[in-house]
């Protein structure tokens, strides 16, 4: 049995503390560099499809999970960032200056759009950035100069050094690679004043402001941040779809990005990338059953979007704290095994915080 005791101040900002989780990360890393060689290329494919949906989850996490801005409007950064960089390789701005100056166009949009958002919270503030995503589509099938717009712009081909990466196998390794740094940047973030901050901010902005903290730059600075790693999602998403049309970046994509977070755990870069992955394997899953469902429930429209609705109804009524709170607990009830009781893991009741007190 292993007790997490902190006997000096840096351990808590230590990575990786115990043996036997540098062990399990570092079997995953081996199967995942390993795994394009042994699966086919479809999959190959859809896994990284997978990591960048993890790289725009853990985006739209930093806004939600650690500072409580609710947007329903993720896309329109998505779409900034994958008709930025179309345009910057059209334009002949080579793949390692075109990346991130797109996540970088679209933080700055985010920068744009959070000045004035700030001014409002909850419902309204979702609601801002859910026309903000209407007003994004709309502009993109109408700037046909730049977007090409409802018929679409083709996306060039990535090439490092000359040598393509428009493969499956190398533009795997580009994103797993892309994903990486977001995590260990993410990480890092968070462990950080700035981070502390943002949790307290999205905890009690009125205790925030007594202690003297910039409520509203922190605000503003986790959008920026949020839009830039989303932008650099979208970028990646340009490559794998080889094709731009404002059908890709719709409410779905925001929807999808939202139920990442809650299904995921809030406030968990661990929850972020669960949460992708049941919801990026879902629609697969769902077309795998189909054949097996009675034909008068295969043939539904929308039993994707059912399915979603459900999948979200369950955990927020039977694990709130989603996936990463279900990990903490199999990992507690397994390290605790001799001593483990029933009652150690029993969930208390939940009572909502009155906006007094925010």
């Amino acid at each position: 049995m292993r007790f997490d005791y902190h006997t000096r101040y840096r351990d808590h900002f230590a990575l990786l503390r115990h043996a036997d989780e540098r062990w399990a990360y570092g079997l995953l890393l081996l199967a995942l560099v390993a795994a394009p060689f042994v699966v086919g290329k479809f999959f190959v494919g859809e896994i990284s499809y997978l990591f960048i949906l993890c790289i725009a989850s853990l985006g739209l996490m930093l806004l939600t999970g650690y500072s409580g801005q609710v947007s329903l409007g993720h896309s329109a950064f998505v779409a900034v960032g994958a008709y930025a960089q179309a345009w910057l390789l059209s334009k002949g701005v080579p793949l390692p200056l075109s990346l991130p100056l797109a996540a970088l166009l679209a933080g700055a949009v985010g920068l744009l759009v959070g000045l004035p958002a700030i001014r409002v919270s909850g419902l309204y503030l979702a609601m801002v950035t859910l026309a903000f995503s209407v007003l994004v589509e709309f502009v993109a099938g109408h700037w046909s100069s730049v977007t090409g717009g409802f018929t679409g712009t083709a996306v060039n081909e990535p090439t490092l050094f000359g040598r393509s990466l428009g493969g499956p196998l190398a533009f795997y390794f580009l994103c797993l690679a892309m994903l990486l740094l977001v995590l260990m940047l993410m990480i890092n973030l968070t462990r950080s004043s700035l981070g502390r901050a943002l949790v307290g901010v999205r905890d009690s902005e009125a205790a925030s402001y007594s202690l003297g903290l910039p409520v509203a730059r922190i605000k503003v600075a986790a959008f920026a941040a949020s839009a830039t790693i989303t932008g650099l999602a979208g970028a990646l998403l340009a490559h794998h779809l080889k094709y731009l049309t404002p059908d890709a970046f719709t409410l779905l994509l925001s929807m999808e990005l939202v139920l990442m977070v809650v299904i995921g755990g809030l406030g968990s870069l661990r929850g972020a990338i669960f949460g992708a992955l049941l919801i990026g394997l879902l629609p697969t899953a769902i077309s795998r059953l189909k054949p097996l469902l009675p034909d008068a429930m295969a043939r539904q429209f929308g039993l994707e979007t059912f399915v979603f609705g459900l999948v979200l109804a369950l955990f927020v009524l039977f694990e709130p704290a989603g996936l990463n709170g279900r990990w903490l607990k199999l990992r507690a009830m397994v390290e605790s095994f001799p001593l483990y009781r029933r009652d150690t893991f029993r969930r208390g009741k939940r009572y909502m915080k009155s906006e007094r007190y925010r």
